[in-house]
């Protein structure tokens, strides 16, 4: 058994989440992949993967060992990537989770400049508003807001995102303007938020002193989406009162398409977080990835405000 082979082997499956996907990503025949795993597991005396018809999973002790392997292949692969991206920079595949909104109006537009300074990197950008598991989905890093969960993950925070509480001007000239929170289930329809990954809906929140008031949307008779693009769509045709960030926002705001309401009242800020695998870090093309979207978010880091 080639023991290396076996590793690459091992963790492309466990990233995939299949024998199949391993074969293909690394265009080797399937049964040479079947092969390297049972090699491995007899060599080691364990079971990595759990298997059945419909998927694979990796086993306890195979998830104790893809963080070794990781963290091995890394090395290696700094050791091979020393002199060659000393010459041509950082190289190799990079896969990246981040969400509609942000993909779309603060990352995409500036992307050539990552481009441009690292053209030796193979980028893949999975968007949507679902979180991901970076090992099962084989992702090198996310994008996302919120507390870290996962003890195991490190976070950095690149920016902390200001709400606006907004509705069209077309809906207010029907509705009215509210003055305070409280009035928000009783007149208006409500653009809610709710997790595609729980149905867990978000409330509104407003923060003014001491005082703080939460509005659950589905009290309401608006319209509650999971994807942060048509949440501003919704708001911006008219389908009524809801909060979103201020940099989607902004543009409508001053087009005057969309109106602030309840200007004095505040939302908490919203931390955004560059999420990755600890041994993970030691790859260049994602340190030159994290220190770029670092500088990409800074402008719209509401705690520079």
């Amino acid at each position: 058994m080639d023991q290396l082979d076996a590793l690459r082997v091992f963790v492309r499956i466990a990233e995939s989440g299949g024998f199949g996907r391993a074969s293909d990503a690394l265009d080797i025949p399937r049964a040479t992949v079947t092969k390297l795993v049972q090699e491995l597991e007899s060599h080691l005396g364990a079971k990595l993967f759990q298997r059945s018809t419909r998927k694979v999973t990796v086993t306890e002790e195979g998830r104790a060992y893809y963080q070794r392997a990781v963290e091995l292949l890394a090395k290696l692969e700094d050791m091979d990537g020393m002199f060659s991206e000393a010459a041509v920079g950082p190289r190799g595949r990079l896969r990246v989770d981040i969400g509609s909104s942000l993909a779309n109006l603060i990352l995409l537009p500036r992307m050539a400049e990552f481009r441009t300074s690292c053209p030796h990197v193979q980028l893949e950008l999975g968007v949507s508003d679902r979180h991901v598991d970076l090992i099962g989905d084989a992702v090198d890093c996310v994008i996302r807001g919120g507390a870290l969960t996962d003890t195991s993950l490190v976070a950095r925070r690149i920016a902390s995102l200001d709400y606006v509480t907004c509705a069209s001007a077309a809906y207010l000239k029907s509705r009215g303007v509210p003055q305070h929170p409280g009035e928000l289930l009783e007149r208006y329809d409500l653009v809610g938020y709710f997790s595609s990954l729980t149905g867990r809906s978000f409330p509104m929140v407003f923060d003014r002193k001491e005082e703080s008031v939460e509005v659950d949307p589905r009290g309401s008779r608006g319209v509650m989406v999971n994807e942060s693009t048509a949440h501003l769509t919704a708001l911006v045709h008219g389908l009524g009162v809801g909060q979103t960030f201020g940099f989607m926002a902004k543009p409508y705001l001053e087009s005057g398409d969309l109106v602030q309401l309840l200007p004095e009242w505040h939302r908490p800020l919203h931390d955004l977080n560059i999420v990755f695998e600890r041994t993970r870090h030691e790859s260049a093309r994602l340190r030159a990835f994290i220190e770029w979207t670092v500088q990409v978010f800074e402008p719209y880091d509401g705690r520079k405000a």
